[in-house]
């Protein structure tokens, strides 16, 4: 038997996790894809969809069901140790800084309880992240004038594009902590990103930089057909 090629090993896949993403939003499946079977609880999700976040949006957005717990979604790992976490926050800014994990700790942290919603169709409500906001880092590297996007850097290259806006919602942190634990490895220890308003793939795991850009740089899964914003309310899975 031929072994595929890399490239053709990619193609197949995407395409079995595009067709799982739309077997699970459709809700016939429950959420299973690296890391076993995670069962979707209908009632919470029959409840949840009857409430409106502050902004008027429900809070689960159309193709969600609700998970009890947060599921690792897979990725190559990173070094899960404390001592090997460097965080450099650079790009088009007056000051770069980089941060060990002490220098995390000394930071002004927060704890926040968050909605995530995972691209293939399972919603976990009311997690509790604790972190420094990214908000909190761009004032102190000064980022200067005309930055449009911030790209999140995770693990062997992995890479993430937000808007600059939405990076910098008070919500959104550089996570050491999930339900008062230290992150767990398959959810990206010691540290990840975590941005509620998109899809999870945009919260990085295993962070390594947070990066300042004029132009917006697609990352890993919108240069392979994902959609380059990822609103869940308006279900921008797909490019």
């Amino acid at each position: 038997m031929n072994t595929p090629k890399p490239k053709t090993r990619e193609v197949e896949h995407l395409l079995r996790r595009r067709s799982f993403i739309r077997r699970a939003t459709s809700g016939t499946v429950l959420a299973g894809l690296c890391g076993g079977l995670y069962t979707l609880d209908d009632l919470l999700t029959s409840e949840a969809k009857a409430e409106n976040r502050s902004d008027g949006r429900p809070r689960v957005p159309p193709g969600q069901r609700v998970l009890r717990a947060l599921k690792p979604m897979g990725g190559t790992p990173g070094s899960p140790n404390p001592s090997d976490f460097s965080l450099a926050v650079y790009g088009e800014v007056e000051r770069p800084l980089t941060l060990d994990f002490a220098g995390l700790l000394r930071s002004e942290n927060v704890e926040l309880e968050v909605d995530v919603h995972c691209v293939t169709g399972w919603t976990v409500l009311g997690a509790r992240f604790k972190g420094v906001r990214v908000r909190d880092l761009a004032e102190r590297v000064g980022v200067k004038g005309g930055v449009n996007h911030v790209i999140f850097e995770g693990a062997h290259g992995y890479t993430a594009n937000v808007r600059l806006g939405e990076a910098l919602a008070p919500d959104v942190l550089v996570a050491h902590r999930l339900d008062g634990r230290s992150l767990a490895r398959p959810h990206g220890a010691p540290v990840r990103a975590v941005i509620p308003s998109l899809y999870f793939w945009k919260s990085a795991k295993w962070l390594k930089g947070i990066k300042f850009v004029r132009r917006d740089e697609p990352g890993y899964w919108e240069t392979r057909g994902y959609n380059n914003h990822a609103d869940p309310w308006l279900e921008e899975r797909y490019a």
